[in-house]
């Protein structure tokens, strides 16, 4: 009588039928293959998923070696219908494949344990075959040396590998032959093999066109058409392993991370060594005495077995969020923030009173803030950021501490321009870099650097300075210092387009030989003149008074009413701005909503 063999999906993936059958007792044998195993596999390489292509060049490996042996093959049972499909995960295909072999009366072939279990309590004959599998000197792990971050394999090229340092690597050819998708197809088996039964194997991520496995210290990255024109395996790993001792901080940086710092940003460029820094930081952290989880995917940061590692619950950080709030860690490192959702998750657990140190692409420190702008309101960003570090080449080249204050912003005058300003400054110098405020609706940063006061004989001198050199125009001028770069001139009326100059190059020269901004005002406004035509336009939070081009350089006086309001120069655009929020700007506005009639005299 013909012994019939049914083999299920999980042992064609493993290519184990021919070396079953040939170790065998089976003599007179046919193989029957399940039409559910069949459309499995075909669905899950429609959807790009690497089992789904190994299990079919399988079954046509099969179907080749019957034809060798002439062995009969055939496809026998029913199609899986929608709800098998949906069922799917939950053991509904299984269910049919063992159908298959009872209702035949063959002997199910299997590497699945559970499998196994449930056709034997089903009163199906089975045999059992565990996949062999290496988990260890895989192919590519030949392709590595001790300097190697990253090998770049593509079928139809030749391999690559980036060696060197972090920040300092190159990339250097390790193959005269070209990379064939078959090597390649050889290749991806064994990483995704030694991924399902190694206890450090990950599928992180898998989709159509793409997977990405987490194997020990390698982050392994495979693409295929549509997504890439063209089969490619991408394998990384760290390439050094660094206590925080290793960087040389400072004692004051060392006394910070100890005590202080609990929002902490680790920034740079790729391949600048921030993943490297981020897994020391953790260590240093559970070394004194913290409980320290993780929040990865791919999890490839090198930590202690005591630092749990977490990826996505159910495909989403946010349910992870909610476990490690249960967990209550002292620090949570986050690899890597990239998506809003994640900043969001990382200042959610931040207020929550959890240290977070997050990691973030980015080409300068500042940047690493900006990403947060637009996402958090402004005001919280320093209570859920202490500290940036910004790592490149495998250093600390910079560090950033926080604060929040309310102060009238560096280069603004008016006491009434007091906000809300986010002060960036050097750690170890202390000097202010930057402020991040809101000017009318939108978020700026801009970069300051502290300047030393200016005493009352310094300004007293520096205002001599420019006197000496304005009153060559008016012997009466007068000279107000209102800032450390700018300065305010006063002369007679018929001096001011003197000393403007055609096109402003008289005053562009005396700017450029004093240092300072010169802003020139008429000693007394002029009740006479001639009267100008102009426009007036609103351009977000100002208003703007155009003119004609003639009459670039001219001083203009400007009565609303009767009432004389300011006067100004006109500017090289031939226009006059004013701030609606300034005092002047809102006596204009209030000029425009009565309708009282705006004149400006030339």
């Amino acid at each position: 009588m013909t012994q019939k063999l049914v083999p299920d999906t999980s042992i064609i993936i493993d290519g184990n039928v021919p070396a079953v059958i040939e170790k065998s007792a089976f003599t007179d044998f046919e193989i029957v293959i399940p039409y559910a195993v069949l459309d499995e596999l075909q669905a899950q390489a429609s959807k790009g998923r690497e089992a789904g292509f190994v299990g079919l060049r399988e079954i046509k490996k099969l179907k080749e070696f019957c034809d060798s042996k002439g062995v009969k093959l055939n496809f026998l049972g029913s199609r899986p219908g929608l709800d098998d499909i949906r069922l799917a995960r939950s053991g509904r295909m299984d269910a049919l494949i063992t159908d298959v072999a009872k209702t035949e009366g063959g002997v199910l072939l299997t590497a699945d344990y559970v499998q196994a279990l449930v056709a034997e309590a089903y009163g199906v004959q089975v045999k059992y075959v565990p996949g062999e599998v290496r988990t260890t000197d895989l192919t590519f792990e030949k392709l590595f040396t001790p300097d190697t971050s990253s090998v770049h394999l593509k079928e139809g090229t030749r391999p690559l590998a980036k060696r060197g340092k972090p920040g300092k690597f190159e990339l250097v050819q390790i193959a005269e032959t070209l990379s064939t998708s078959e090597e390649i197809e050889r290749i991806i088996r064994e990483i995704t093999e030694a991924a399902r039964v190694s206890r450090e194997g990950f599928v992180e991520i898998n989709r159509a066109g793409a997977m990405v496995i987490q194997l020990g210290q390698f982050r392994i990255a495979i693409t295929r058409p549509p997504l890439s024109d063209g089969l490619e395996v991408t394998i990384v790993r760290p390439v050094v392993s660094l206590t925080l001792q290793d960087y040389g901080l400072s004692t004051k940086l060392m006394e910070r991370l100890s005590t202080r710092a609990e929002g902490i940003l680790i920034a740079g460029p790729p391949g600048s060594g921030k993943t490297t820094f981020a897994s020391s930081l953790a260590e240093f952290y559970h070394k004194q005495s913290k409980i320290v989880k993780t929040l990865e995917s791919p999890r490839d940061l090198q930590v202690g077995p005591e630092i749990t590692q977490y990826g996505p619950l159910e495909g989403d950080f946010e349910k992870t969020a909610e476990i490690l709030l249960l967990v209550r860690p002292d620090y949570t490192v986050f690899d890597e923030v990239r998506k809003s959702k994640d900043f969001m998750i990382f200042a959610d657990m931040r207020l929550a009173g959890v240290g977070m140190i997050g990691v973030v692409h980015a080409s300068e420190a500042i940047n690493a803030i900006q990403r947060f702008i637009g996402r958090v309101e402004l005001g919280m960003i320093p209570h859920i950021i202490d500290t940036i570090i910004f790592i490149q080449y495998g250093e600390v080249r910079s560090l950033y501490t926080l604060n929040l204050t309310v102060k009238v912003p560096t280069g603004m005058i008016e006491a009434d321009l007091a906000r809300p300003v986010v002060e960036v400054r050097d750690f170890e110098a202390g000097g202010l870099e930057f402020e991040i405020y809101t000017f009318g609706e939108e978020n700026i940063i801009i970069p300051v650097k502290d300047a030393k006061p200016v005493v009352s004989a310094t300004q007293k001198l520096a205002e001599e300075r420019i006197l000496q050199e304005i009153r060559k125009f008016d012997p009466e001028a007068q000279v107000t210092l209102v800032s450390n770069n700018r300065a305010q001139v006063r002369v007679d009326n018929e001096i001011v387009p003197i000393l403007i100059g055609k096109k402003g190059v008289t005053v562009t020269k005396l700017e450029e030989k004093l240092g300072v901004k010169i802003d020139v005002e008429p000693l007394t406004p002029s009740s006479s003149g001639k009267e100008v035509r102009y426009e007036i336009q609103e351009v977000g939070n100002r208003i703007d008074l155009v003119f004609d081009e003639h009459l670039t350089g001219e001083v203009a006086n400007v009565y609303v009413g009767d009432e004389y309001l300011f006067s100004a120069t006109i500017g090289k655009k031939s226009q006059i701005r004013v701030s609606k929020k300034s005092d002047l700007g809102r006596s204009l506005l209030r000029g425009l909503v009565s309708k009282q009639r705006i004149r400006v005299l030339i």
